[in-house]
């Protein structure tokens, strides 16, 4: 049977590994140094690892200890969460809600959907987290997200407890520069062939659909700059630098902010919006609120079609 683990000793470690020192340590728990030291050892022993390096007078983290230190500090940080929360008194505390948005989001999209968290009732603190695929899903499995964004969903068999949502979908949007569009429109997508393309990064799973479909009406543009901002390619679009493309769901947007015009749609191509959350069934208020707001928006993207 495990021995079972002794949190009142991962406190001690954790305050002399962010405090520096022994002493320092013993001043803020209110214990003698000697002490401090004892209940360390047995630590470590318990662990069968040493948490820290004695170069002299000083201590430095292990390997083994810097790995526990990232634990201790998630475990200390959700434990002070939980008693804000439980905490009837503290009636004014805010409820934080941290939603990550890959970077393939346009901005737009998702500031249109985020905004709807100001909706709940009580106080709110939105907190967003902007990055790549992998690296929100690794906050989402440490509990730091409590909803990602995504263009895509997860993967079969990855090893994160998390679950894809299907919030909506759009066809794809062509734009250009204004002066320049009228001669693209005509001859639509063909037209597209050899003319400057300006391409979403590696990050979007935007890239191989439409290299796909390049392929398949073959069309060879020449793509002469990637970006993995969505939104510093739609500049050096509205700058004539090329063509570029974006889900149609927010062309209107597009069109009146970057002074560009379409020159053509495709729904061979789909942009797909999906929430990644830790329920299979979303529970979680903030997570019902957002997925229904963008369930809405897709619905009067869709009627507009029709």
């Amino acid at each position: 049977m495990a021995r079972q683990f002794n949190y009142k000793h991962l406190h001690y470690f954790f305050t002399i590994a962010r405090e520096g020192s022994i002493v320092k340590a013993a001043e803020i728990l209110h214990v003698s140094p000697q002490t401090i030291s004892g209940q360390l050892t047995v630590f470590e022993q318990s662990l069968g690892v040493a948490l820290f390096d004695r170069i002299g007078k000083r201590l430095v983290l292990s390997e083994a200890g810097r790995l526990a230190y990232s634990y201790a500090e998630d475990i200390f940080s959700l434990g002070d969460e939980l008693q804000q929360s439980l905490n009837a008194q503290d009636l004014i505390q805010q409820f934080v809600f941290t939603v990550g948005v890959t970077d393939a989001i346009p901005k737009i999209l998702a500031s249109s959907i985020l905004e709807t968290g100001f909706q709940l009732e009580g106080a709110i603190k939105l907190v967003c987290r902007e990055g790549d695929f992998d690296a929100l899903l690794a906050e989402m499995a440490l509990n730091r997200l409590d909803l990602i964004l995504a263009d895509r969903p997860l993967n079969p068999g990855i090893p994160v407890k998390a679950y894809s949502h299907l919030l909506g979908e759009s066809g794809l949007s062509f734009y250009a520069k204004t002066n320049s569009a009228a001669a693209l429109k005509e001859g639509f997508p063909q037209s597209l062939n050899h003319q400057r393309f300006l391409m979403c990064g590696d990050k979007s799973n935007q890239k191989l659909n439409l290299q796909s479909w390049f392929d398949t009406e073959l069309i060879a543009p020449n793509i002469v700059a990637e970006f993995d901002d969505s939104a510093l390619m739609k500049y050096f679009g509205q700058s004539g630098h090329g063509i570029f493309s974006t889900a149609s769901i927010i062309e209107p947007h597009v069109t009146s902010q970057y002074g560009v015009a379409v020159i053509g749609r495709t729904e061979a191509i789909k942009e797909r919006l999906y929430a990644i959350s830790p329920e299979r069934k979303v529970k979680h208020p903030g997570v019902k609120l957002l997925a229904e707001a963008a369930r809405e928006l897709y619905r009067e993207y869709v009627s507009k079609l029709v």
